[in-house]
């Protein structure tokens, strides 16, 4: 395990004293690792989740639209 010294403001201090409540912790470092698996499950691996898959197969299904050349493209969205 490795050991950090780290500064952090009031109201930091203030949310991990909720999270360490809430659930139940015994101190701020185990505060500090539910709130980052938190943030780790909700913004860094959302392909993992159910509804990302639905909606990645939804996209799948869907018909492609050949926009020809970059001109073309250019053109349709009038640039």
């Amino acid at each position: 395990m490795v050991q950090a010294l780290i500064d952090i403001d009031d109201h930091t201090n203030r949310v991990l004293n909720i999270v360490k409540a809430k659930y139940g912790l015994k101190d701020k470092s185990t505060a500090i690792e539910v709130v980052v698996k938190l943030y780790e499950e909700e913004l860094l691996e959302p392909e993992l989740k159910p509804e990302y898959i639905e909606k990645a197969k939804k996209i799948e299904t869907q018909d492609s639209l050949d926009i020809g050349t970059v001109d073309d493209l250019k053109n349709r969205l009038g640039i």
